[in-house]
């Protein structure tokens, strides 16, 4: 199936846009402590099931407050002054811009002979969407979201172009908002048409196959309250026509009886089925249901839901289809994952045919290119991609022939509650499930990520991308029939990749789990404890870390500095076990992953804990706030960023009850315990000395609102009991990361950089 184009992952919590970057520090400095802006404590108390919890700095929850807004600009103030006298910070970003400064491409996605692909040429603060007539044609520029702001704060967040080529739906953000706003453009003439789509958010676009119009979700419009933090529930699925004002979209599906249901619309390859993918905040269960269009020609989009898998007790998501044959992805009896057959004119699970098994690695994605089914595997935290070819002489891949056009009641076959009539019609070449067949791997240039896969049933050319810690992601072409394959584009950065190597380590968490690591460094590294080490992570949500390159790191490494990636438990580097392993009541074991592999580190001389400092980014701010209160002795210095640091209070805020699925909720009683036994923000205690930190966050993030930081240092700060610093650095006119320009990236990553010199005594040189 044709993917969809979107940068931003729609399971919550981004990751993939925070650049890892760098450092550490003594446990102690020697300057004298900072004053810092003052708090009003108030006497807010809360009741938690008899249990009281103060939070004296709820007022910071309201970031539109003048007392606020006076508060983030002091800190701001306070932060901006101390890496202000920081000698080497200007030499830091400059080095980060020469790195950074190299053309950088997307994986192609093909329309009707028309070739769609993101470039950046290196220090454009938006990449640019170019588009060409064929592989070898010349390339022009569709559309420049550089052009749309001064500032570079207007991002293209998802695009998908129409069947025939000839339009392009995108959607924008503004300032980092997870709110979309929706246009489409004439791939002809490069203008856009009248067609405006507002109040969009963790949505797809899928056109049908008329290239009259496009699936897309929204929320209603908030008409009270601040849209930014404002709870997000009851998500619709609709379908726009060209040409039409919004208001007359048509409504698809939505269920006001399930608020926090969200839906996807994607229209399968060959324009028969609309699939509607249903799930419930960012529990990886979800339910498929479709819509059969009838005619991909004149699509009946009010025709009947029909409700294929309507059990929430596994992942199951859509591959892709021949016929009434469809072929699903599902950890339902597989943890790690495996691909099933389900006729929809049979569905019953009895019925499924596995086609693809359970293999010892975890099944993460897949899609159909040419005949083939494309499967990527993580195998060890890195990328196997495997190549499944039907079975032609398989005795269970028969042809319906002249099978005569059935009605079934829909209500004995499907979990499905309806009584709408579903309507069998006759279609010859079907396929009855039949096996599939290991038809050879896709040859990788090393241990790395395969990113991006652009494939199409029947297309046999495939695009993909690859990148390590040492390897900028490269774009290849493969071409799935002749097997055969070559590089696309190739970027050139300014640095010597065999000067670096990456190696991978297992150690033993604290009840004795295998957790494996990534170690990145420059060659020939002295194991004496005294390389200032990074330690990154992320733990939650199904989401793997796997090896990918950023110019930060090798500025890094430039400065003697070590970069670790252990991959937690909570992740889906091993499948559903691994990620069961690290949720709900589970969640401290993603703690003591992170805190065995600090130890690991300093046991194995890589660093010592003056030079161990630990970085991670929403989930992974969470996971940096609970283990600098659980151990603040072990660490150097800490960078929690855009974190979820209040955990009793996360659930009250825009999507963030969507994450209960993962973390619980403290409305019920025995969550709430073990909620606030880690709960960054409740468990800082006055009187302790907690590392250097330097937090992260932007006021307009609508994912992890600010407010979670703004309490954890308001908090920090008044209980630090030692002269390290606790800053932080609030950026204006960004969200929780995606679509952030080049250029505040570069900013923000150089004061990260200076922090951690100046809170390690570093006398990094620079070429």
């Amino acid at each position: 199936m044709h993917r969809k184009h979107l940068p931003m992952s729609l399971r919550i919590l981004v990751v993939s846009t925070l650049l890892p970057v760098a450092g550490a520090a003594s446990a102690q400095t020697t300057s004298a402590p900072l004053s810092y802006p003052a708090a009003a404590r108030g006497t807010q108390v809360d009741d938690y099931h008899g249990t009281s919890v103060a939070d004296p700095f709820r007022w910071l929850e309201d970031v539109d407050a003048p007392a606020t807004k006076s508060w983030v600009e002091a800190q701001n103030r306070l932060t901006d002054s101390f890496l202000a006298t920081i000698p080497e910070r200007p030499a830091i970003r400059t080095r980060l811009g020469q790195l950074w400064n190299y053309a950088r491409w997307s994986a192609p996605f093909k329309q009707n002979g028309r070739y769609f692909y993101f470039l950046n040429t290196g220090l454009q603060n938006q990449s640019v969407l170019y588009v060409q007539e064929g592989r070898t044609a010349a390339a022009r520029v569709l559309l420049d979201p550089n052009t749309l702001s001064s500032d570079g704060t207007v991002a293209l967040s998802g695009t998908a172009a129409s069947d025939d080529g000839r339009y392009l739906a995108y959607s924008l953000s503004t300032s980092g908002s997870d709110w979309q706003e929706l246009h489409v453009r004439d791939v002809n003439t490069g203008r856009d048409l009248a067609d405006t789509v507002k109040w969009v958010k963790f949505s797809g676009i899928s056109w049908t196959h008329d290239n009259k119009g496009f699936f897309y979700s929204r929320y209603d419009e908030p008409t009270s309250g601040n849209k930014m933090t404002n709870t997000n529930r009851n998500h619709k699925l609709y379908y726009h026509r060209l040409g039409r004002p919004q208001s007359r979209d048509d409504l698809v599906f939505d269920r006001p009886d399930q608020p926090d249901w969200l839906f996807d619309g994607t229209v399968t390859d060959d324009g028969q089925y609309l699939i509607i993918t249903v799930s419930q905040g960012t529990d990886v269960r979800t339910r498929l249901y479709f819509i059969d269009l009838d005619n991909p020609g004149k699509p009946q989009i009010d025709n009947p839901v029909v409700r294929l898998i309507d059990k929430f007790d596994a992942e199951y998501v859509f591959v892709g289809n021949r016929n009434t044959m469809f072929y699903v992805r599902t950890d339902r009896n597989a943890p790690k994952g495996r691909i099933v057959a389900i006729s929809i004119d049979n569905p019953r699970e009895e019925r499924w045919n596995t086609i693809i098994p359970e293999s010892k690695d975890a099944l993460v994605s897949a899609l159909m290119a040419g005949e083939d089914i494309v499967a990527n595997y993580l195998q060890d935290a890195h990328s196997s991609v495997r190549f499944f070819t039907a079975s032609r002489n398989d005795p269970r891949d028969q042809r319906r022939g002249q099978q005569p056009p059935q009605r079934r009641n829909p209500g004995s076959i499907y979990d499905d509650t309806s009584t709408a009539p579903l309507v069998t019609r006759e279609r010859n070449n079907q396929m009855l499930g039949g096996g599939f067949t290991a038809h050879g791997e896709l040859p990788l240039p090393g241990i790395g990520t395969v990113g991006e896969i652009q494939g199409r049933q029947g297309d046999n050319e495939m695009f993909y991308s690859f990148t390590s810690y040492l390897n900028p992601t490269t774009i290849y072409r493969f071409d799935v029939k002749a097997r055969t394959n070559e590089v696309f584009k190739a970027p050139k950065v300014a640095f010597d990749p065999t000067a670096y190597e990456t190696r991978q380590v297992f150690y033993s968490s604290k009840d004795g789990t295998r957790v494996p690591m990534f170690i990145t460094s420059t060659n020939g590294i002295a194991l004496d404890g005294n390389n200032p080490t990074l330690l990154y992570a992320y733990g939650g949500f199904n989401i793997s870390l796997t090896p990918s390159f950023s110019a930060a790191n090798i500025a890094w490494m430039d400065m003697g500095g070590i970069y670790a990636v252990p991959n937690l438990r909570g992740g889906g580097e091993y499948g559903k076990d691994w990620h069961e392993a690290g949720m709900l009541a589970k969640k401290q074991n993603v703690f003591d992953d992170f805190i065995a592999a600090a130890e690991y580190l300093i046991k194995e001389k890589y660093t010592s804990t003056p030079k161990l400092a630990i970085r991670g980014g929403s989930n992974g701010g969470l996971l940096v706030g609970a283990v600098m209160t659980q151990r603040p002795e072990l660490f150097g210095a800490a960078l929690p960023e855009v974190g979820v640091m209040d955990m009793l209070r996360f659930q009250k805020f825009t999507i963030g009850w969507a994450w209960t699925s993962d973390y619980g909720s403290s409305d019920k009683a025995d969550q709430f315990k073990y909620l606030v036994a880690y709960s960054p923000l409740q468990n800082i205690k006055p009187g302790k000395c907690y590392p250097p930190t330097l937090a992260f966050t932007a006021d307009h993030d609508d994912r992890v609102v600010p407010g979670h930081t703004f309490k954890f240092m308001a908090t920090l700060q008044a209980a630090q009991a030692c002269a390290n610093p606790t800053l932080v650095r609030i950026e204006t006119k960004a969200g929780h990361g995606a679509g952030k320009p080049t250029t505040k990236l570069i900013e923000e990553t150089a004061d990260r950089f200076a922090f951690l010199v100046k809170e390690l005594h570093m006398r990094p040189t620079f070429q």
